[in-house]
């Protein structure tokens, strides 16, 4: 397949992606899987995050995660001047969820599992993490080494759930 070749707008050559780097996204995409069991072998220095008294809870990946870290928002921010945020206040939840997915491709790009922990009460961790109670809640993460590595997801490996056919969304 050939490359595209497209110009940045002010006339520059833009990044171009070959083929072998669109194939080894594709691949980094399709091993992005929520990691539930963790080896308890640290990540390197510069990953912890405090987590003491959220660790009590056991839930699943909590107990053998060597790292965790809680995202969150400030919608009061003023980095950006607020722009499109006026019209879609939402969007600063969106950029939330955005970083959470690039740290995850990173990670996963290094060998690191993440899991996304989904069965949390936002008022709670916010209490627990001591954080500023107008910020919002969006992802606690585990990160840590796969005890196993798989592209299949844990919930088709276990059978409650079938994976769907990917979709074509670009076609050239």
């Amino acid at each position: 397949m050939a490359q595209i070749q497209t110009l940045a707008a002010d006339g520059r050559k833009a990044a171009d992606f070959d083929d072998a780097f669109r194939a080894r996204l594709r691949d980094l995409l399709v091993w992005r899987r929520d990691v539930r069991c963790f080896r308890r072998v640290p990540l390197p220095a510069g990953s912890s995050e405090r987590v003491a008294a959220y660790a009590r809870l056991k839930l699943a990946g909590l107990d053998d995660a060597p790292s965790q870290l809680a995202v969150f928002t400030d919608g009061s921010t003023a980095q950006g001047h607020g722009l499109g945020r006026h019209t879609m206040p939402e969007m600063i939840e969106y950029s939330g969820v955005t970083a959470v997915h690039t740290i995850w491709l990173a990670a996963r790009a290094e060998g690191i599992g993440v899991g996304w922990v989904s069965i949390l009460e936002p008022a709670a961790i916010t209490a627990i993490l001591d954080v500023p109670s107008n910020w919002k809640f969006i992802a606690y993460l585990c990160l840590g080494f796969p005890q196993a590595e798989d592209d299949v997801p844990d919930l088709e490996r276990k059978g409650w759930e079938q994976r769907a056919p990917l979709p074509v969304v670009l076609r050239r």
